[in-house]
């Protein structure tokens, strides 16, 4: 009796455990893009919680892509709005079509002489599947797609207010300049 009393015990703190754990990892799931960090395009790590206060624009990024050209749209919006408290970070990504295959060097130069792009760049991440970097796993399950929760494509884009939240999601065929109203109000 004792044996099966002191099985049933561990089950039953294995099981709260487990309940606690589970409930933990999707209250940190709940949380804010502050508790993610990311390796920039030099190599370093940036804490997103650098940008406690400001209204952020996520965007995977590809520069082999028909929506390349949506650089221009977001160097726009930064120039515009980042005096205002827009930070704009750009997460190149070849999970689509190998469109951006090339090396961090390369991807800086390409944005730099191409699109004149000042805002922060990050090192190449997968956004769909087993090695997902985990701001675009919380970023997903916050706002999810039209049919799925995975990224349909380069140049999805996630809004998130002053407080680390997301706000909205929006599909690669969003143009950056149609952003603007959705910028400003979270700005005001």
């Amino acid at each position: 009796m004792k044996k099966i009393l002191i099985v049933l015990l561990f089950i039953g703190i294995s099981a709260t455990l487990i309940y606690s754990t589970t409930k933990g990892n999707s209250k940190d799931m709940s949380g804010t893009i502050y508790e993610f960090s990311a390796k920039q395009l030099n190599g370093k790590d940036k804490s997103l919680a650098d940008y406690k206060g400001k209204v952020v624009l996520i965007v995977n990024t590809a520069s082999q892509c028909g929506f390349t050209k949506q650089y221009k749209g977001l160097q726009e919006l930064y120039v515009k709005y980042n005096s205002k408290g827009l930070e704009i970070l750009g997460f190149p990504c070849n999970q689509f079509g190998g469109q951006e295959p090339g090396t961090a060097d390369e991807i800086k130069q390409f944005c730099e002489v191409n699109f004149s792009v000042t805002f922060p760049m990050f090192d190449k991440v997968d956004v769909n599947g087993d090695n997902s970097h985990p701001l675009f796993n919380f970023l997903k399950s916050e706002k999810s797609g039209l049919v799925t929760d995975d990224i349909k494509w380069n140049f999805t884009k996630f809004l998130i207010d002053k407080n680390g939240k997301p706000v909205e999601r929006f599909a690669s065929v969003t143009t950056p300049e149609s952003l603007e109203k959705h910028i400003e109000k979270l700005l005001n």
